[in-house]
C-alpha cells in the first residue's frame, strides 16, 4: 500500500500503481509545503509590482510607462519560454528543473532589489519570468503525479488558491514592507522566502526516473505534442478564449468601475482582494467538485462548461449592474469561475497525457497569456469600457462555455470507447 507522505515515485511508477483504498485517499499537504510557498511567492511576484509602479519609476529616474516594461518582461518571457522549459522538466526530472527554477528566482529578486536603473531591473523581472518559467510547469506536474487520483483536484485546486493568496496577502504585504523599508526591501523579501524553500524542495521532491530512449522524439515534436492530441488541442483552444475573456477583459477591470462609480485608488486596492478571494475560492471549489465527480465515475469534465457560463454572468453582471455591491457581487462570481476553470484546466494537462504533464501545464499558461493580450487589445478597441467589457468579456465567456463542452463531450466518448466490452456483448 502507498500514501502521498511515501517517499516520490518516478513517473513511469506512478501511472502502474493500482488504485488506493479509501483509507489512504487523503494526502498530506505538509508534503507539498516546498512547492506551495514557491506557488505563493510566485503569486506574489506576478502581481507585485502594479502598486509599487510610482515609486520604482521615482527611484531609477524613468517614467511609469518605461518601469511598466518590466512587468511585459516578465509575462512575455514566461510566456514564450515556459513550453520549452516544460520540456525539459518532462525529460530531465521535476527536481532538477525545480531548484534551478528556484535558484534563478532567489537571484533575480535580488537583481531586483540591486538595481539602480532602468536595464537592470527589466533584465532581473526577465529572468524572474524565465525561473516561473522553469519552476511552474515542474510544480503543477508534481503534484499532479504524485497526488492520489481520487484527491488529485483538490490537491492542484489548492495549489492555485495558494498562488491566489499571493495576491491576497502576499502583495499588499509587500505593499507594507515598501512603505516601512522602501520597495527594494519587498524584492529583498521574495528572494529570502524563495531561499527558504529550497532545504523543504531537496527533502520532498525525489529524482524521478528519465523517459524511455522511445519516448526521446524531437525537441520541436516534443514540445508541439500536446497540440497532436486531440483532447488537449480542443482544451488549449478553449484555454486561449476563456482567457481573452477572462484576463482581456480583467485589464480594464478599474478602469470600468472608475468610470461607472468613481472608485478611488484605495478602493481598487480593495476590489484587488476581493479578485483573489473569488480565485482562491474557485479554486478549492473546483478541485472538490471535480474529485467528487471523478470518483462517481465522471471523468469528462463536466464542470468546465459551468465555469464558462458563470464567468459570462459574472463579467456581465460587473459591467451593466446598477449599483456598486452588485457590481462587486459579479466580480466575485466571475474570478470565482476563473478559478475553478483553472483548476480543472491543470487537472486536465496532469492526468490525460501523463508524459507531457509539464509541457501541457506550460502551454496553458502561454494560452492564457496570448488570450491576455489579444483580449485587453480588443476591449481597448471600444470607446466604451463598459460596451467592451460586456462584449468581448461575456460573449467569449459563452463561445468558451461552449468549447468546454466540446472537450467534455469529447472525454465521455473517448471513455466509452476505451470501456471494455463486456463477455455477452
Amino acid at each position: 500500500m502507498s500514501s502521498i507522505s511515501d517517499p516520490p515515485r518516478s513517473t513511469d511508477e506512478a501511472e502502474d500503481v493500482p488504485e488506493l483504498p479509501a483509507s489512504a485517499r487523503g494526502f498530506d499537504r505538509w508534503r507539498y509545503a516546498g512547492v506551495f510557498l514557491l506557488l505563493f511567492l510566485f503569486g506574489t511576484e506576478t502581481f507585485l509590482v502594479s502598486p509599487l509602479l510610482p515609486t520604482i519609476a521615482d527611484s531609477v529616474r524613468t517614467s511609469e510607462a518605461a518601469a511598466a516594461s518590466s512587468v511585459t518582461a516578465y509575462v512575455l518571457v514566461y510566456a514564450v519560454a515556459a513550453p520549452f522549459l516544460g520540456l525539459l522538466s518532462d525529460r530531465l526530472g521535476r527536481r532538477r528543473t525545480l531548484l534551478v527554477g528556484t535558484l534563478l528566482f532567489v537571484l533575480s529578486n535580488a537583481a531586483a532589489a540591486l538595481s539602480t536603473g532602468l536595464t537592470l531591473l527589466v533584465v532581473s523581472r526577465a529572468v524572474a519570468g524565465l525561473a516561473a518559467a522553469a519552476a511552474g510547469p515542474a510544480i503543477w506536474a508534481h503534484i499532479a503525479e504524485t497526488a492520489p487520483e481520487a484527491v488529485r483536484g483538490r490537491a492542484l485546486g489548492l495549489g492555485m488558491a495558494l498562488f491566489s493568496l499571493g495576491q491576497v496577502i502576499g502583495v499588499p504585504l509587500g505593499g507594507f514592507l515598501a512603505g516601512l523599508a522602501g520597495w527594494r526591501s519587498a524584492f529583498w523579501a521574495l528572494a529570502i522566502g524563495t531561499a527558504a524553500a529550497v532545504p523543504l524542495l531537496l527533502r520532498q521532491v525525489g529524482a524521478a526516473a528519465a523517459p524511455a530512449p522511445a519516448a526521446r522524439v524531437g525537441a520541436v515534436r516534443a514540445i508541439l505534442a500536446g497540440w497532436a492530441d486531440p483532447t488537449l488541442r480542443r482544451a488549449l483552444l478553449v484555454n486561449t478564449v476563456f482567457n481573452t475573456a477572462n484576463l482581456g477583459a480583467y485589464t480594464f477591470l478599474g478602469a470600468l468601475l472608475v468610470q461607472r462609480f468613481d472608485l478611488s485608488v484605495e478602493a481598487l486596492g480593495l476590489v484587488g482582494v476581493l479578485v483573489g478571494a473569488g480565485s482562491m475560492t474557485g479554486s478549492l471549489l473546483g478541485g472538490r467538485l471535480g474529485d467528487r465527480a471523478r470518483t462517481a465515475g465522471r471523468s469528462d469534465l463536466p464542470l468546465l462548461p459551468l465555469w464558462g457560463l458563470l464567468l459570462a454572468v459574472g463579467i456581465a453582471v460587473a459591467a451593466e449592474a446598477p449599483g456598486l455591491v452588485l457590481a462587486l457581487a459579479g466580480v466575485t462570481v466571475w474570478f470565482v469561475a476563473s478559478g475553478g476553470f483553472v483548476t480543472d484546466q491543470q487537472t486536465l494537462a496532469g492526468t490525460i497525457a501523463p508524459e507531457l504533464r509539464a509541457t501541457s501545464s506550460a502551454w496553458l499558461t502561454s494560452t492564457m497569456y496570448a488570450g491576455t493580450g489579444v483580449g485587453a487589445w480588443a476591449v481597448g478597441t471600444f470607446g466604451d469600457v463598459a460596451d467592451g467589457t460586456l462584449l468581448v468579456g461575456a460573449g467569449l465567456a459563452l463561445v468558451a462555455a461552449l468549447g468546454g463542452l466540446a472537450v467534455s463531450l469529447g472525454l465521455r466518448r473517448a471513455a466509452a470507447t476505451a470501456a471494455p466490452t463486456s463477455p455477452g456483448a
